[in-house]
């Protein structure tokens, strides 16, 4: 890893240098304070009753053995919870679609939650649950993703009317003519497997209702965005009566921490019964039931392009399937409008989405929201048109890469690119490889008779997520801000204190916070503390999702900081009778330029302010708290009629090179040299940048190679055990060197751009690019993930055939 060196870190004291989290001492001790950790007295555990079918309907449910077991409270069903709820929002315009924590009348995946018995323990719950019966008339169902958009499919909500709950073709630019002109035309598919990030806790709600307060009180390791609106919405209580206590860690998310439903029930449940109510997934069923899994997408995409390798005009088709019900999955398909070009300076783009509906377990939102696959889908096309012009694929890249002259650069689909030095960051990966090395090392063991290959993508992470998506999927939604919020005050003895209004799954939002104030106020960071607000104290935010909270929470405490500055020196203004410009701010103290020595300590500074009103500027506040509230850079717009939007504001750029070989007999693929060029901006802590990059190379690695929930065609899901649904670990994962750069966003308050998704949006990628490099000397592909042991030895065995014959 390299130490960032860019002359934009010259103008800061504490951002961009080497500085240890400061969550890691709660952490390394072990007193991190988990949602599963908050012990109420008289707590009851929840145990579910899941469907065994993917498609059915529900006869009866007897409860009666079960609710007479000794410590169980209660067994609720579907058909009293629905009707005291109301259903959770499908993201799109499809209101026929509705979903609920527990089915009601049919259950449409395997999996699906049918009802939920209550106890003094999770033990005696699960007891329980076993004698719950449940009688059910299997129905139709389909699992295939093409299969269920045909006319006659069963159909997963037959009120909507078809499987197909959103579909929408974008035509941004002269297609046809850029069709028509370009000397060749490729066309290909590629195929993404849904996986997930399957973080080390499960999803955790325990709920506690106060008929004294009129208060829900929730403890939740949640990651979503308008979390407390829409469980208060769902549960039909005011707004000011749920209190979603944000000061819990969360142990991994990576987008998946969702959990709307399961709080919803155990809301419902805490209310109803008058106790604190706990739900804790086990492995099975937050693999099974427990919304997260990701995208499901197939990619038919054709390329067309001239005999230079200039890349003239793309057609893609992409189709999700969302599974049985919908939350924001179809949205993971809007992300991708922001980057549909990728790096690359391609002239029009025909866009064609379709969400689907199949009887699997419902999707959600997991990390990159949908543009890691479609990253893939385009690397493999520049991939196929080097080979197919019989061109180097670095050389095809540099020709169609932007410039770093050519920013803000405006895509086909209306997002301008803020900033990038694409070339540059190639150049940095290639020599840290060092490519001339590594291309030995290939060739060498291919010389040896073995499989080798060298993998290249270059990728964007579109960042600072704005709401932009929400309205172009449904028009009937006019959301035009995903702003974000910091309260910052200074109490009498001087000490910072800074507050945010939601929870952290690992992206050190502490250390953010308090990095930024401290460059601001030029106060040491460590003494900055960083609280996390619970709902009802909260301030607006939208959550740590689409990188965002560099952007957005570190913008949002600057302004804070800045105000409380202005303040500072509008006081010492006053007390010294110049203009503010007369002064000069140095750590937290503020003295005339003229005379250095007519100064006004931190110290006095802050006692004027809570002491001496007499000494401030007339009708001026007293004390020492702002807060400041940040909307996305370029946010605020409805998108244009033909699609066309600013999706996000900033885009980081990564650039991966892989060494990799695979073994002939088996089809085991293994990484032999991993070297990741990274450009985020300016990094606030690189030592947090470097560490997510790292952890986003080893979940591609897992996507690429590993990860993949299969089911059978009678709607099973044949991988919900450690056994089956592979994880890599430090065997795979390959030692990776970082290389930074930096193009100072000019979007934001210090040039930072997002850097949440880094090392998975681009690693997938690199990864299937080296395999198809070693597989391409024997004639074969594989273009579909996860690339196998097993779908490697498949196509092998023909290919080996081949070879013997010939010889």
């Amino acid at each position: 890893m390299t130490d960032p060196r860019h002359p934009a870190y010259n103008a800061f004291k504490y951002i961009g240098r080497r500085r240890r989290a400061v969550e890691h001492r709660r952490f390394v001790t072990g007193q991190g304070h988990y949602a599963a950790d908050v012990a109420l007295p008289g707590l009851l555990h929840v145990a579910i009753v899941a469907s065994p079918y993917a498609s059915a309907r529900i006869v009866s449910i007897e409860t009666a053995e079960a609710l007479a077991m000794p410590g169980v409270h209660d067994v609720l069903t579907g058909e009293e919870l629905t009707s005291q709820i109301e259903p959770m929002l499908p993201g799109v315009d499809a209101p026929k679609v509705a979903r609920y924590p527990l089915a009601s009348g049919v259950v449409r995946y395997a999996g699906e939650w049918v009802a939920a018995v209550v106890a003094d323990t999770r033990a005696l719950a699960e007891d329980a649950a076993e004698r719950v019966l449940v009688e059910y008339e299997q129905t139709p169902h389909v699992m295939d993703t093409e299969a269920a958009m045909a006319e006659d499919a069963p159909q997963v909500h037959p009120a909507h009317g078809h499987n197909i709950i959103w579909h929408r073709k974008f035509v941004w630019g002269p297609v046809d003519d850029h069709f028509s002109g370009a000397d060749h035309q490729l066309s290909y598919r590629a195929r993404w497997a849904r996986s997930s990030t399957v973080p080390i806790e499960t999803f955790v709600a325990t709920c506690a209702w106060s008929d004294a307060t009129q208060i829900l009180d929730v403890w939740a390791s949640i990651q979503m965005p308008k979390y407390p609106d829409l469980l208060a919405k769902c549960l039909r209580l005011p707004g000011n009566s749920v209190r979603v206590h944000f000061d819990v860690d969360v142990g991994g998310s990576y987008g998946v921490k969702r959990g709307l439903k399961h709080s919803i029930l155990v809301g419902y449940l805490a209310k109803k019964l008058g106790r604190p109510v706990r739900f804790l997934e086990d492995r099975l069923e937050n693999m099974r039931g427990g919304d997260m899994q990701g995208p499901d997408r197939i990619f038919d995409v054709t390329l067309a392009f001239d005999g230079d390798g200039t890349i003239r005009s793309m057609r893609m088709r992409a189709i999700d399937d969302i599974g049985a019900y919908s939350g924001r999955s179809p949205l993971q398909l809007g992300k991708p409008v922001g980057a549909i070009v990728g790096p690359y300076r391609i002239g029009s783009v025909e866009y064609d989405a379709y969400s689907v509906m199949t009887n699997k377990t419902p999707q959600e939102a997991v990390r990159g929201f949908g543009q890691a696959p479609t990253n893939y889908a385009i690397e493999t096309g520049m991939d196929k048109v080097a080979r197919f012009l019989n061109m180097d694929r670095i050389a095809l890249r540099r020709k169609n890469l932007i410039g770093k002259d050519e920013f803000p650069y405006l895509i086909p689909s209306g997002t301008h690119y803020d900033s990038g030095d694409y070339e540059t960051v190639l150049d940095k990966a290639l020599a840290a490889a060092p490519y001339e090395e590594i291309l030995k090392q290939r060739d060498l063991m291919r010389a040896q008779g073995k499989l080798a290959g060298i993998g290249i993508a270059t990728c964007l992470e579109p960042s600072g997520g704005n709401s932009a998506f929400e309205p172009l999927f449904n028009a009937k939604n006019e959301t035009t801000t995903w702003m974000d919020a910091c309260l910052i005050r200074i109490d009498l003895n001087g000490a910072v204190t800074a507050l945010m209004g939601t929870s952290t799954s690992g992206q050190a939002h502490e250390t953010l916070v308090s990095t930024v104030v401290g460059e601001i106020l030029q106060r040491e960071p460590d003494t900055v503390r960083v609280l996390h607000a619970d709902s009802l104290n909260a301030l607006p935010s939208n959550s740590p999702v689409g990188s965002r909270m560099a952007i957005m929470l570190g913008g949002a405490a600057a302004g804070a900081a800045k105000i409380l500055k202005a303040k500072l020196l509008a006081i010492a203004a006053h007390n010294f009778k110049v203009s503010d410009d007369a002064l000069t701010y140095e750590d937290g103290d503020i003295f005339l330029r003229s005379e250095p020595t007519q100064r006004l300590s931190w110290k006095a500074l802050v006692e004027i302010a809570h002491r001496k009103y007499h000494c401030m500027p007339a009708g001026m506040e007293p004390g020492l708290q702002e807060k400041f509230c940040w909307e996305v850079p370029t946010g605020g717009k409805l998108p244009t009629e033909d699609g066309r939007v600013q999706m996000y504001p900033c885009h980081s750029f990564e650039c991966h090179v892989v060494l990799a070989s695979i073994d002939v007999d088996t089809g085991k693929a293994t990484l032999h040299r991993y070297v990741v060029g990274h450009d985020c901006g300016v990094m606030i802590s690189p030592d947090v940048v470097h560490g997510m990059t790292y952890g986003g190379v080893a979940h591609g690695l897992g996507a690429a190679l590993l990860e993949k929930f299969a089911y059978s065609d009678e709607g099973q899901l044949l991988s919900g055990t450690f056994m089956d649904y592979l994880l890599p670990s430090s065997e795979e994962v390959p030692s990776i060197t970082i290389v930074d750069h930096c193009t100072p966003s000019p979007l934001t308050v210090f040039g930072q751009k997002g850097s949440g998704e880094a090392g998975y949006l681009g690693g997938p990628a690199a990864i299937a690019s080296a395999l198809n490099d070693a597989l391409a000397t024997v004639d074969v592909s594989v273009d579909e993930l996860p690339m196998t042991p097993q779908s490697i030895w498949r196509v092998l065995r023909p290919a080996s055939l081949l070879t013997k014959e010939t010889i």
